[in-house]
């Protein structure tokens, strides 16, 4: 497409709110321009919309080149979002246009998973289930579109495909120190738990009649975390602390860290135990 300064803004600036555009200056006697502008179009066909390509004639129109302070052709000016983000002069070979393009380009996964995310911020659980999907499919390494779809297959109660899913994490997310992970594992570990626990008032009678009876309490603690009472749960994870830090390899206070990762949506919740956790260690 060829723009002028008429239509330059719809061309450019606006058009470049929904994916990058190229601008390439050039001008009819321009030899390098010749072979610059059709590898240009050779990779705007191959990138099948990703991307934009928009030609400027400097002859025709002295005052674009003059604004953007073009002093040599070809020169291309990369715009995404409204505005001029990068830009070079010359004849790049294929393989450096190439690297220069994928650097603006969004991953189509990451366009698949921003959509997802836009969707859950506008309720709409369904169509985001879709498009996480669809991002793995695109790159089934993408550990945070991963972890996204496990928190919503959560949310659903779809905790068969949660687990399926979260035995694909990579081994960097899994064996790292990855807070996001820890919390879901958490949740995850405390519905396994919950379907083999008594019931949540059997085990409260059990620490009633028995306060040192840690491991009640910890199955306590997890079956509240199952149901997402938070508050009560760290008050079990709380009391474990206070009575034996070594239970368990600390597994009172790490497990209200990850608590706190999963209450991430109730600030004033976290800080209260926080608090409570920081002044029971000092």
């Amino acid at each position: 497409m060829n723009t002028t300064l008429a239509t330059f803004e719809k061309d450019v600036i606006d058009a470049s709110a929904f994916a990058p555009v190229l601008v390439d200056f050039w001008a009819p006697w321009c030899g390098p321009c010749k072979s610059l502008g059709p590898l240009l179009e050779k990779l705007e066909h191959e990138y099948a919309g990703r991307w934009r390509l928009v030609k400027v004639n400097v002859d025709e129109n002295p005052q674009l080149a003059a604004h953007f302070q073009v002093r040599s052709i070809p020169h291309v000016v990369a715009f995404a979002l409204g505005r001029p983000v990068d830009q070079f002069t010359g004849v790049l070979p294929e393989n450096q246009l190439r690297a220069f393009i994928d650097r603006l380009v969004p991953n189509p996964a990451e366009v698949e998973h921003r959509t997802a995310l836009q969707a859950l911020e506008a309720g709409q659980r369904g169509v985001a289930l879709d498009h996480l999907q669809a991002a793995l499919a695109l790159d089934p390494g993408f550990d945070e579109a991963r972890l996204d779809l496990i928190e919503l297959l959560l949310d659903e109660d779809q905790i068969d495909d949660a687990r399926r899913e979260a035995e694909l994490l990579s081994p960097k997310i899994t064996q790292g120190i990855d807070a996001r992970y820890n919390s879901l594992k958490t949740r995850l570990d405390a519905l396994d738990a919950a379907t083999d626990l008594p019931p949540t008032d059997s085990l409260e009678a059990t620490v009633a009649t028995n306060p040192d009876n840690l491991e009640a309490r910890l199955d306590l603690a997890n079956a509240l975390i199952a149901r997402r009472a938070y508050a009560p749960a760290l008050e079990h994870l709380l009391e474990i602390v206070r009575r034996d830090r070594s239970f368990r390899d600390d597994v009172g206070r790490k497990t209200m860290l990850s608590v706190f990762d999963l209450a991430a949506h109730r600030p004033e919740l976290v800080l209260e135990w926080r608090r409570k956790l920081s002044a029971m260690l000092n």
